[in-house]
């Protein structure tokens, strides 16, 4: 049973355009070609889409607008629709970005749709790029790197511990067949933090004592409910609300600060204790998750990740990151210094490439090269966790280990993935999800 969604423009990525890339570019190494069953008799990289929403479709012209040969050849989402308006938005971003109409090369015989629709695209492509709601992407990600695909994802890679630990046995198979993954913590790829936290990991401002990281923002969008929608048709197109597909805004949008801490540390948090709830945003169309969150994560060397978001209309908006050190601090992104105010560090950032567009350009041109680089899950999976471990933290009002959050049997899927099955969390009678209450829910 096809479904259609009502849908909005980028909601995340939005189109580069004017990167300074042109069409064309490196052919494959030989080593790749021998492997390569071509369909279409040249020698380009294929890539596959799964999750043609606003994330996926950015990232796939993206990936169409590195320097390599390179062409979209299938797509798979839930919706009918959305797949349909990524391909049109892809046609068109290529056209206004004199990229070769060619690169889009998805016959309507290579377009799938449905809950079983990334089976169908593996065998068609070289490159996967992963961009569903998170709560598919241990599945998915399993698939990918067992069929031998090389991998970009999106985060978060997992909603659950559970998904967590599938994510990470996945990962270890993908070292092992040298897949390249790459996953979309993008400043990683981002000059502005590569040169900061190596300095900092260095000891430029001695040791790290505490991280203050933050996503305080007035929050997304909200998608209607139609009057023949099933549940799992509503909560698929109001994923961002359902901890089941979008793990709480602490999991899909704060891992990228909380993941910069941990990157700083080179560690993950041994514990975490919180509070959060809903505040501001409490209606029937905000499903089950907070609109804050607020906690101190605990490392095992004893220096602290405060950490806050939450998505309250009218009020200061801040999304960074900043660490204080024995012998001095780093104010914000690119910029150290010494506990007198000598300047170390103050990174121009003007002229540095999207971090969007580069975590890309490098994928796509170690698979033209037959190099094996990236190795993006492992890191990607434990921040996932470090997150989930503050949601559990929030949602219990409890103390939380990592040891005991990630060993937890809690599985947030459903039973069935099909329109007519019901998700594993439905409204009451008066319409509203039930919610996590701080001292009685049980989080493992």
């Amino acid at each position: 049973m096809k479904k259609t969604e009502q849908i909005q423009p980028m909601d995340r990525r939005t189109f580069v355009k004017a990167t300074g890339l042109t069409a064309g570019g490196l052919m494959l190494a030989p080593n790749l070609l021998a492997a390569k069953a071509h369909i279409d008799g040249d020698d380009a990289i294929r890539i596959a889409l799964i999750g043609c929403g606003g994330r996926g479709t950015g990232a796939a012209f993206q990936a169409l607008s590195t320097k390599q040969n390179v062409k979209l050849v299938a797509m798979a989402d839930a919706f009918q629709n959305r797949l349909d308006q990524s391909y049109h938005n892809i046609k068109e971003e290529l056209s206004n970005n004199d990229l070769a109409p060619e690169r889009l090369a998805v016959p309507k015989e290579h377009q799938f749709v449905g809950f079983d629709a990334y089976q169908k695209v593996l065998p068609l492509c070289d490159v996967v790029i992963l961009a569903t709601p998170p709560g598919f992407r241990p599945m998915h990600f399993e698939a990918a790197v067992k069929a031998g695909k090389q991998i970009f994802m999106e985060k978060p890679v997992a909603v659950d511990a559970p998904g967590v630990r599938r994510v990470l046995e996945a990962a270890k198979l993908a070292k092992e067949k040298k897949l390249n993954v790459v996953v979309g913590l993008q400043r990683h790829y981002q000059q502005e933090y590569i040169r900061w936290v190596e300095l900092m990991q260095e000891g430029a401002i001695g040791e790290i004592t505490t991280s203050h990281v933050y996503w305080n923002s007035g929050g997304v969008w909200v998608r209607d409910r139609e009057s023949n929608m099933t549940e799992m048709a509503y909560q698929m197109t109001n994923w961002y609300y359902f901890n089941w597909l979008c793990g709480d805004h602490i999991t899909e949008q704060h891992i990228h600060n909380i993941d910069v801490s941990n990157w700083v540390k080179r560690a993950y948090p041994v514990s975490a204790r919180g509070m959060g709830g809903r505040r501001m945003r409490t209606g029937k169309e905000h499903g089950e998750i907070f609109d804050h969150h607020f906690l101190e994560f605990e490392y095992a060397d004893g220096s602290t990740m405060m950490s806050q978001c939450r998505h309250w209309q009218g009020c200061e908006n801040m999304v960074t990151e900043r660490f204080q050190g024995t012998n001095g601090h780093a104010p914000k992104p690119g910029v150290l210094l010494t506990r007198s105010g000598h300047v170390l560090l103050e990174h121009d950032s003007k002229k540095d490439a999207n971090p969007y567009q580069v975590e890309h350009d490098v994928l796509f041109e170690a698979i033209a090269n037959g190099d094996y680089k990236f190795s993006d899950a492992e890191n990607a999976a434990k921040s996932t966790m470090t997150s989930i471990l503050g949601r559990m933290a929030t949602y219990s009002g409890q103390l939380v280990k990592w040891d005991e959050a990630i060993a937890s049997t809690l599985s947030l899927s459903p039973e069935k993935y099909d329109w007519d099955a019901n998700p594993p969390i439905l409204p009451g009678e008066d319409g509203y999800y039930p919610v996590a209450m701080p001292g009685v829910t049980k989080v493992m």
